[in-house]
């Protein structure tokens, strides 16, 4: 029988392996990614049963006629062709994308503005009861706080007119017209939407190092000086990481509009996930709505690609 040669044991410990141990290495790795593959099987079996099927799902059902009550019917591409003749869903798109971007815009800019006035010295106490009153409409449900503000924004009865009669203001009609239903859909759901943007503002703020701005404040850099030229480029990762995410939500606003306006005056108020979900459940077009939905992903998956090849121009990294 022939002896190991001292060339090779020696190489092995030099390598930190000793005769016999790669075995347990080997089930230490083994049972690494056993655990690690266990971790992951939840979000895994979620994403496929609620992401990917469903997804998969809507292409197809794009190439058929279906009304839930008959067998679908392939058609081919007739619901594509169907989306260039539908002068509804222009509206809809139009009145969808008004609503977004003021949405968007205040989630961005009056967001940063209050999370940069809540970090002003304050007593503790106060600043958490201002921090809580927005964040607590975001926790409420969607259709509860539309429901609220449906009571509220009554052209009668509504406690809003009650007050701006107060300054000589008359009574506006806040849900019956094609001017001021978008408004209240936009006030509505901002309301319920800024305490998120405040809180990730708030943890952008606190991340930025207190040297920086004493640096500054020693250079003698005013408040605006500051804001503009430490706190903004420093925060322009949270900014591009709101901007995503409330662009995303502002397009699939749904609860708002269907408890306070039914989507009217008109189309004036409706939005492309109200259209679609009237197009599958009321009209019974259950292939032509997953067209729709797919031309919603697309338009998201655009606005989100264009978003990023932006932020090289504005987003810096420390």
């Amino acid at each position: 029988m022939s002896l190991p040669s001292a060339r090779g044991i020696g190489g092995d410990v030099l390598r930190g392996v000793t005769p016999g141990s790669e075995r347990p290495q080997r089930k230490t790795r083994r049972g690494d990614g056993l655990a690690a593959a266990g971790f992951l099987a939840p979000s895994g079996i979620g994403f496929l049963l609620f992401v990917l099927t469903p997804t998969v799902g809507v292409v197809l059902l794009s190439f058929f006629d279906w009304n839930l009550l008959s067998p679908p019917s392939f058609v081919g591409g007739a619901n594509y062709l169907q989306l260039f003749k539908d002068h509804h869903l222009l509206a809809v798109f139009g009145s969808t994308t008004y609503m977004a971007v003021a949405i968007l815009a205040i989630n961005i800019v009056i967001g940063l503005l209050l999370a940069v006035l809540l970090e002003v010295r304050m007593p503790r106490w106060i600043r958490g009861f201002f921090r809580l009153s927005f964040l607590f409409p975001f926790v409420v449900s969607s259709s509860a706080v539309a429901l609220i503000w449906r009571f509220l924004l009554d052209k009668d009865f509504g406690l809003v007119n009650y007050w701006l009669s107060f300054l000589g203001i008359q009574h506006i009609n806040w849900l019956g017209t094609t001017q001021w239903a978008p408004v209240a859909i936009i006030l509505v759901n901002s309301w319920k939407t800024l305490g998120f943007s405040i809180l990730i503002y708030i943890a952008g703020l606190q991340g930025i190092p207190n040297e920086v701005r004493e640096a500054a404040i020693v250079d003698g850099a005013n408040a605006w000086t500051r804001f503009w030229r430490i706190t903004f480029p420093l925060l322009s990762p949270t900014v591009f990481f709101l901007l995503v995410i409330n662009t995303i939500n502002a397009f699939q606003v749904f609860a708002e509009p269907r408890v306070l306006t039914q989507g009217g005056p008109g189309d004036s108020s409706r939005t492309i996930v109200e259209y679609i979900y009237d197009t599958a459940f009321q009209g019974f077009e259950i292939g032509y709505a997953s067209t729709v939905g797919l031309t919603l992903v697309l338009l998201l998956v655009i606005l989100t690609l264009i978003q990023f090849r932006l932020s090289r121009r504005w987003t810096f990294y420390e």
